[in-house]
């Protein structure tokens, strides 16, 4: 077995077991309280729950297969392999709530999921720089934080899963921005513990980090599975990418027909993602009434 076929079976184990801690995290957001809570509060409380901590530590174990994966295989390959999560969280979660995964949302999962990995694949970005200036974070921020901000703003005016999907929005962005953070991190290894701890990026990842997981519980509490996380699984490689492009120099090198490709998978992303938060919405009136 050569190191890409260890590389795939270490990212198709990360991806299931990443599946599995979202499945809990998204019960116990649901299960934890009754009332209705803030974003912080219900943090909060979550940080108290033993569910949740199973969750994490079943999380944590997929991360860990997902960093072994990286020492085997190339990024691109490993990311792509990832958005199968979604398609290991539809049935784990069916299977918990006694409910059925329908045929559609079954297609449109595995079109998202193949969307996901072209535009991950055929993009076939060019090596940049590990770091960044403070001017090119700043511009970022500027750029960005005013888009979350809103899409916080709006998943409070609606509710249900456009609540969901928006706070998804928020908890994707975040964790690709920690990715692109997680970067610079990793380059100082090298230099010792204490170039480490002098580096800025550190700090600011694992703030990122704790606010992606609680935007992340937010969004599994306003809505079903099928309306947060296939948004997550979109939000969160695209992101990424664009700020791998924009903040580390990379480019895309897709060749020409790549570029259509790309446009299509773009497209099939978006509606693929739309259909299945509409199909939950759909249930959700369905069983109101």
């Amino acid at each position: 077995m050569d190191k890409a076929d260890i590389a795939a079976l270490l990212a198709l184990g990360a991806a299931f077991f990443i599946a599995i801690g979202d499945v809990i995290h998204q019960r116990s957001a649901h299960d934890v309280t009754d009332e209705p809570v803030s974003h912080v509060a219900l943090f909060l409380r979550l940080l108290r729950d033993g569910q949740w901590w199973l969750g994490s530590v079943v999380s944590a174990a997929g991360f860990g297969l997902q960093a072994a994966a990286l020492g085997f295989g190339s990024v691109l390959l490993v990311q792509a392999l990832m958005v199968t999560s979604l398609l290991f969280a539809l049935p784990i979660n069916a299977w918990l709530t006694h409910r059925k995964v329908s045929r559609w949302n079954w297609t449109w999962a595995a079109l998202l999921a193949t969307a996901v990995a072209v535009i991950v694949t055929v993009g076939n970005p060019t090596a940049g720089h590990s770091r960044a200036s403070l001017e090119t974070w700043t511009a970022v921020i500027a750029v960005l934080g005013p888009a979350l901000v809103l899409c916080v703003v709006g998943a409070r005016i609606w509710s249900g899963p456009v609540s969901a999907v928006l706070l998804a929005v928020v908890s994707g962005a975040l964790w690709g921005l920690f990715a692109v953070l997680t970067k610079g991190v990793v380059d100082r290894l090298d230099d010792g513990v204490w170039a480490l701890l002098r580096t800025p990026e550190l700090y600011v990842a694992a703030l990122v980090a704790v606010a992606g997981t609680a935007w992340q519980q937010s969004s599994f509490r306003a809505g079903a599975l099928t309306a947060s996380l296939p948004t997550m699984t979109v939000t969160e490689p695209v992101v990424g990418s664009l700020l791998r492009i924009v903040v580390l120099g990379e480019a895309l090198r897709p060749g020409d027909a790549g570029w259509l490709t790309l446009i299509v998978a773009v497209a099939v992303m978006v509606f693929a993602t739309a259909a299945l938060a509409r199909g939950e919405a759909a249930s959700a009136t369905t069983q109101a009434v």
